[in-house]
């Protein structure tokens, strides 16, 4: 299916491995000129090695925490393709994990800075070129844990409720200009991050790393009705539609790539 997208510029944030480096997979099989970014510590060399052949990709490294270093992601993207159509905002972490009368206000506040302003930060540079061009499209990443809480993992699921609160808002804020916002809510993607979750598991239970994962979809996350952790490419696909001139009617929605993990029909 074309997606009526080539040439067009976008940005992904956290692209150095997983979910965001296989939505610039798609988004450069399509035909569209990609910059990744992610913290200078991580793989975006990798990432760039991994996708050079597909199309025209460049990385800029940044942290999304930094105000500094978001001016400066946008400013050297501007230089070097010029405004991004597209952005997609992947970049996020697990942060602090455990009973709620133990995490402090650091954990909390590292937390969403990371994946609640790190987006806010981000999307304030995306919007005002998009809404002077007339056309834009930008993708939040949510989680199911926005509409279906865990109480070991209360900052993270508060900050991506955020996100889809934030999501809803700039769409009708924006929605009028072209610049369709929307989200994606993922659920146990076999990712870097969800990797070291289960090595953890592992370790603290005595399990190999695969009874690891099949403990936790028992226990954790009986909903997930194929009882298999979901792949990244599975969750880009739903991403670069949305991303589309295909998804030109669909503004403030979600979708749920989770093997049917919320149990509500609602959020």
């Amino acid at each position: 299916m074309d997606l009526g997208i080539k040439n067009r510029i976008a940005l992904i944030s956290g692209a150095d491995s997983g979910m965001g480096r296989e939505t610039a997979r798609l988004l450069l099989e399509a035909g569209v000129r990609v910059a990744i970014t992610d913290r200078p510590d991580g793989t975006l060399d990798e990432a760039i090695a991994d996708l050079d052949s597909l199309g025209e990709v460049i990385a800029v490294a940044g942290d999304v925490t930094n105000p500094d270093d978001v001016r400066s992601i946008w400013a050297q993207v501007r230089d070097r393709l010029g405004n991004p159509d597209i952005y997609v905002n992947a970049a996020g972490v697990t942060g602090a994990t455990g009973d709620f009368l133990e995490v402090d206000d650091a954990g909390w506040q590292d937390t969403l800075d990371i994946n609640l302003m790190g987006a806010v930060r981000m999307c304030r540079e995306a919007i005002p070129a998009m809404r002077e061009n007339g056309w834009g499209r930008i993708v939040l990443f949510a989680s199911e844990d926005a509409v279906q809480p865990y109480i070991d993992e209360l900052a993270y699921c508060a900050s991506k409720a955020g996100i889809l609160a934030l999501a809803k808002g700039l769409s009708k804020a924006y929605g009028g200009d072209n610049v369709l916002v929307n989200t994606v809510s993922p659920a146990f993607i076999a990712t870097p991050m969800t990797d070291t979750m289960m090595r953890k598991r592992a370790e603290e239970r005595g399990e190999s790393f695969d009874e690891a994962i099949a403990s936790f979809l028992e226990e954790e996350r009986p909903g997930m009705v194929l009882k298999r952790r979901g792949r990244a490419e599975e969750v880009a696909a739903a991403v670069a539609f949305l991303c589309s001139e295909r998804a030109s009617f669909i503004n403030g929605a979600g979708i749920r790539v989770d093997s049917g993990s919320v149990f509500t029909i609602a959020g």
